[in-house]
């Protein structure tokens, strides 16, 4: 959900970044559940035997907010910090060639809060007479980011990508898939009603912070 500039040595290969805009006028659903759908949001999930957990697919629109706007937002960490009340922590990493992005995540009393390490990378395509933005993140490890201090679980499972274009109506259209383990003793129906509900919430509140984007660069370039 990051954007990072470009210039940094790359740990996707271009296949990826394709593969990403694949479903974006074809959803490929065949074989995952119908989690839920509700405001423009649906969502799939794939069982994994190996962990007993799933991966999501993600499709959604934001109603009046260009792609554009929409890649600023993911690009801009400081405004993240502002709009998103899970953010404990976030700032970027540097190892030699090797960019990454340190997240820390409040999770709810009593349960440890998460952090994610993890490389991030952009690029803009065009496939298939659509402009798309893509990110893909994956964990990976920085030697210089110290273990986690106690109190917080560092999560060694995850990954996703994110594809946005047009919708041909003046707003956006997203596919996303993802998988993510947050370790711990996590109770099933507490992850079932997080990916259930709190997906929807998050797209709700990104595109109340890509309506208010301008407004906050406006603010921030008079202080």
């Amino acid at each position: 959900m990051f954007a990072m500039h470009s210039g940094s040595e790359t740990m996707f290969q271009e296949l990826e970044f394709l593969r990403a805009c694949d479903e974006l006028d074809n959803p490929d659903v065949e074989g995952w559940e119908l989690f839920t759908d509700s405001n423009d949001v649906k969502i799939y999930r794939l069982y994994n035997k190996d962990t007993g957990l799933y991966s999501y697919k993600v499709y959604g629109e934001l109603i009046g907010v260009t792609p554009e706007i929409c890649s600023k937002v993911f690009t801009d960490l400081e405004y993240r910090k502002k709009w998103d009340d899970y953010v404990k922590e976030l700032r970027i990493i540097k190892e030699k060639e090797i960019s990454g992005i340190y997240w820390q995540v409040k999770f709810p009393f009593p349960l440890y809060n998460r952090e994610y390490i993890f490389v991030h990378e952009s690029r803009e395509l065009d496939v298939n007479d659509h402009h798309v933005y893509v990110f893909l993140n994956k964990v990976h490890n920085f030697s210089s980011v110290p273990p986690p201090s106690s109190g917080i679980i560092r999560v060694s499972e995850y990954s996703q990508s994110l594809a946005i274009t047009s919708n041909g109506k003046g707003g956006s259209k997203a596919v996303m898939h993802y998988y993510d383990n947050p370790g711990g003793m996590i109770p099933t129906w507490l992850i079932n009603w997080a990916a259930k509900t709190g997906v929807p919430k998050f797209l709700t509140t990104m595109q109340t912070a890509c309506e208010g984007y301008e407004q906050y660069l406006a603010k921030k370039n008079k202080s």
